[in-house]
């Protein structure tokens, strides 16, 4: 069973997810500065790049938005030109053009926007112009596997496509048609408002942070969700009647003494998770390192002494350290490149059961991940989608300091 617990403050919510009282995901949103990934805008190319094959287009936030040729090719791969063509003759500056943001702006970067359009709803997801049905490569039945395929392929029209989540697994069409109906709906809800906005507009916002979560990982009839706002309980039950109509748990207002997450041990897991350093049963260490497109972990024996042979020792480590990274990866929602310096093994074998564990809690991950294999200097490289911001900004901040260097300057000669 998972417990969703929501903390909902002045200018922010903050959520967590439980499996068996252990905090597997945390993600927060400020109420100024909700994220924008999904959302819609009508924007204006500004510029084309044809030396970087790219544009940038104005969607009214206050840096433009990085738009890729590959998102302005058609969706279905085979139906791409095999070379290229220069960004220059499909987008000119002044073009006005509706875009979806599927990276949130960074630093000094705006958001990375796409033409690829998708819709994601409780069963499936929505591309208006994709033309292919795919099944999440989660659902192992063969037979289900082929079943969804040819009733997407069977509800799908013209240019359309559809990817069956791993939800609809078993689900009778009818529900998956419902679902479907849903998404064109909205689909044609956004396009009629493009055609009256002038660019740069919104047209489209992606669900709330809770509202994304119960969408993607919440079973109604089994799952709990307990907040402590009573407003965000109503608008809880009014979106879970939408998406559940024949029946889902109540959801329950949280009143008790303590602040909920502190009643749920959240914060003292997010205190251990969110460390730099994180000590594991036994006594082994990791040193988790963070730059903006890099994270690299350090495993470390330190007290752990627990092997008849120093293999096994170093073994028994690593698996450990592999099922714990698996699990703090998706609760940091960790992106981008990642480097594991695992202790030295000998043995092929052992390598390949430490990369075998970490696969394992890593396929429970709802986001993409890619386990790469090692380098010849011994290093475990992965990657991970990075769409979000990381959770990491919403639970500390910055050295003043030191300015997250963890170092600060020697003080000059003759001063105090």
């Amino acid at each position: 069973m998972k417990q969703m617990i929501v903390h909902c403050s002045q200018h922010m919510t903050r959520m967590a997810l439980l499996e068996e009282g252990r905090l597997v995901e945390y993600a927060a949103e400020r109420e100024e500065q909700q994220g924008l990934v999904g959302s819609y805008y009508k924007g204006r190319v500004m510029n084309v790049l044809p030396g970087m094959q790219a544009a940038f287009v104005d969607i009214g936030q206050k840096k433009n938005a990085f738009l890729y040729v590959d998102d302005v090719l058609h969706p279905h791969l085979e139906k791409q030109p095999r070379v290229k063509p220069s960004i220059d003759t499909l987008l000119r500056p002044g073009q006005e053009i509706v875009v979806q943001v599927r990276k949130e702006p960074r630093g000094n970067k705006g958001a990375r926007v796409t033409t690829h359009y998708t819709l994601p709803g409780r069963w499936m997801v929505y591309m208006p112009f994709a033309e292919y049905v795919g099944v999440s490569k989660k659902i192992g039945r063969e037979s289900e596997r082929s079943r969804l395929k040819a009733l997407g392929e069977r509800l799908r029209k013209n240019e359309e496509g559809l990817i069956m989540r791993t939800v609809s697994e078993d689900e009778p069409p009818e529900a998956v048609e419902g679902d479907l109906s849903i998404l064109r709906a909205q689909w044609k809800g956004i396009m009629r408002r493009a055609q009256k906005v002038e660019a740069p507009a919104l047209l489209h916002r992606d669900l709330s942070i809770v509202q994304r979560f119960i969408r993607d990982t919440f079973d109604p009839l089994r799952d709990e969700l307990l907040i402590d706002s009573q407003q965000a309980v109503r608008e809880a039950e009014t979106f879970l009647s939408e998406m559940a109509p024949d029946g889902y748990k109540p959801v329950e207002r949280y009143a008790g003494n303590l602040p909920i997450f502190a009643a749920y041990g959240v914060e003292e897991q997010l205190e251990r998770g969110f460390s730099r350093k994180i000590t594991l049963d036994g006594g082994a260490t990791l040193i988790w390192d963070e730059a903006e497109a890099l994270t690299v972990i350090d495993v470390n024996t330190a007290q752990y002494t627990g092997g008849a042979s120093l293999e096994e020792t170093v073994t028994r480590t690593n698996l450990l350290a592999a099922e714990e990274i698996g699990h703090l990866i998706r609760l940091r929602d960790t992106g981008g490149i990642i480097v594991i310096d695992f202790i030295d093994m000998e043995l092929d074998e052992h390598r390949k059961m430490v990369v075998g564990r970490l696969e394992r809690i890593v396929g429970r991950d709802r986001t993409k991940t890619h386990i790469l294999g090692w380098t010849r200097l011994g290093l475990l490289e992965m990657t991970r989608k990075k769409v979000r911001h990381d959770a990491l900004e919403f639970s500390s901040r910055l050295c003043e300091c030191c300015g997250g260097t963890g170092r600060t300057p020697l003080r000059k000669p003759g001063q105090g």
